[in-house]
């Protein structure tokens, strides 16, 4: 025991030194973990392949990342994938896996490498896509909202494979007949789940949720209790996960759950990339170099081109559909846990999981990048991107002439705030977010659906009437291009934009901005100014309905 925590220190000091280098390059931390496992096997500093505690810390690592996604999958979230996501869903599961099989047959892989191969290239990130849109602040728009739509239906397509390689993975048996076996007992298993989910658990851990405690001990004990009746059943553990989180999403605390067990799945999911990695350090790579170039293109380029022709055809804009194809330009960890059961089971060998492996490090070092710099691309690209988009695009209402002095872009909080005190006659707003637009329609102010960042949507709404623009945006790089444009104008209208930071406001200063809108001093000032009137108190309380009338509205 000793030793093992020596190894086991080993292993985190050093995935911690790598995944610092991966913070400060703006790289997953993924890549540091498999990274790790390369080294360590390479040196033959420590044997994680031989040991069974180390598998067994990979087994727990996959069981607790499955549980975090059934939390995440609750009633709410599937009525809000909607049908343009449904129909993107499948409609690219189904060309990537046509393409990406035709490309592994190309290749001289055999029949079950190259099922296993396309598949694998089919799933994103969502790990990595959803972080990257969150520091991006556009989960909330069209695109983000698709995208995430997307990864929804990609993770129960991606667990529905899983439950089936897992129960032939106990039964070392790929008959018809028992596939068809494992389904039923799955569908009654994710039936059970959904039964205890809306009748009972929500009850019960709505009784010791005053007890972050015990919240924390009886989500594991469930957790771990589901894994036994599973495993008994003739599924692997991993699986009990997903249906611990499905029979718990529904409950009021099912957020508070996935911030206790998220701890848990980072420190046992470390280990399975270590071991991911460390099963391909020694894998003879000879013969896969075309491959990885070929499978990668496919998924930076291709993949956002299957995406492009699908939502081009629902009848998206371009830069709605550019900017939801770079996101899945990239392969998923739960390609690698498919890959990983793969070679378990059997049906494939070292070569195509040292591939998949490689494919998925390259992709998503690239696809960081093409995420990030996402808008700066489409501009450079928009061009060439036209043959992907209907004459009458859904995602954008554009009025023939904006006679308008004021343009609000961002409506939502900080926005619908301002534009209480702003004229309505003299306002239009611009905003991305379809919640808000229903809002925003419901209440009969003048919107367009869509984003300013957009050429075609500023040329037309900026006119010679503008006499003002606000941003509430709090995107610098966005902030920084509506500055540059509006300043490019013959008659230059009044600039005010939103920064979150000092130096971001400074520098907005000094791009030209009239007004930069911080918020902390923003919201000094106005409380101040309240307060140093006679009548502030009756201010004060005309303020606090206003503000109670919001939160409530929000929380609905």
């Amino acid at each position: 025991m000793p030793f093992f925590i020596t190894e086991l220190a080993f292993l985190f000091v050093l995935s911690g030194a790598l995944a610092v280098l991966a913070r400060i390059f703006k790289q997953p931390l993924i890549l540091a973990y498999l990274a790790t496992g390369a080294i360590i096997s390479y040196f033959g500093f420590v044997d994680v392949v031989g040991k069974d505690i180390f598998q067994v810390f990979s087994d727990l690592g996959i069981m607790f990342l499955l549980f975090l996604v059934g939390l995440e999958i609750n009633y709410a979230s599937l009525r809000l994938v909607g049908k343009t996501s449904l129909i993107v869903g499948l409609g690219q599961i189904l060309l990537t896996t046509l393409g990406g099989y035709g490309l592994a047959r190309w290749l001289n892989f055999d029949t079950m490498s190259s099922l296993y191969i396309a598949i694998a290239l089919t799933f994103s990130s969502t790990i990595i896509i959803i972080k990257l849109l969150s520091d991006k602040r556009d989960l909330n728009s069209l695109y983000g909202k698709i995208s995430v739509g997307l990864l929804l239906v990609q993770d129960i397509v991606a667990i529905l494979i899983i439950v089936i390689l897992s129960g032939i993975a106990t039964s070392n048996n790929f008959s018809y007949l028992e596939i068809g076996l494992t389904l039923g007992k799955a569908i009654i298993l994710f039936g059970l789940a959904i039964v205890l989910g809306r009748k009972i658990l929500p009850h019960l851990f709505d009784e010791i949720a005053h007890s972050q405690e015990l919240l924390f001990l009886i989500s594991t004990a469930w957790v771990l209790l589901i894994a036994t009746v599973v495993h008994k059943l003739g599924f692997s553990i991993e699986i009990a996960g997903f249906l611990a989180g499905i029979s718990l999403a529904n409950s009021s605390e099912n957020y508070q759950i996935a911030n206790r067990i998220r701890p848990l799945r980072d420190f046992f999911i470390l280990v399975f990339f270590i071991i991911l990695g460390a099963s391909f350090a020694h894998a003879n790579f000879s013969g896969l170099g075309v491959a990885v170039v070929v499978l990668s293109l496919f998924v930076l380029i291709g993949q956002p081109i299957i995406m492009l022709v699908i939502m081009g055809l629902l009848g998206f804009k371009k830069r709605t559909s550019f900017l939801a194809g770079l996101t899945v330009a990239q392969v998923s960890e739960f390609s690698l846990i498919l890959a990983a059961l793969g070679l378990k089971v059997g049906h494939i060998k070292e070569g195509p999981v040292a591939l998949i492996t490689i494919v998925a490090v390259v992709t998503i070092i690239i696809s960081s990048y093409l995420i990030v710099h996402g808008n700066a691309l489409f501009r450079i690209m928009r061009n060439w991107l036209w043959i992907f988009e209907k004459k009458r695009s859904k995602d954008i209402l554009i009025p023939k002439e904006n006679k308008k002095g004021v343009i609000l872009i961002g409506y939502h909080r900080t926005g619908e705030s301002l534009a209480h005190y702003l004229p309505t006659k003299d306002l239009i707003i611009v905003d991305f977010d379809p919640e808000v637009t229903k809002r925003l329609e419901h209440s009969g102010r003048e919107y367009i659906f869509g984003d300013i960042s957009d050429p075609e949507i500023f040329d037309q709404i900026v006119s010679y009437k503008t006499r003002l623009v606000i941003s509430t945006t709090p995107d610098p790089e966005d902030n920084f291009g509506l500055i540059h444009r509006l300043k490019k104008l013959r008659k230059r209208p009044g600039i005010v934009v939103r920064a979150d930071t000092e130096s971001d406001a400074l520098q907005f200063y000094a791009a030209g901005a009239d007004y930069v809108l911080v918020p902390h001093l923003a919201s000094g000032h106005q409380l101040g100014k309240m307060l140093s009137s006679h009548s502030h108190l009756q201010e004060l309380r005309k303020l606090r309905f206003k503000d109670i009338a919001y939160l409530k509205r929000d929380l609905t």
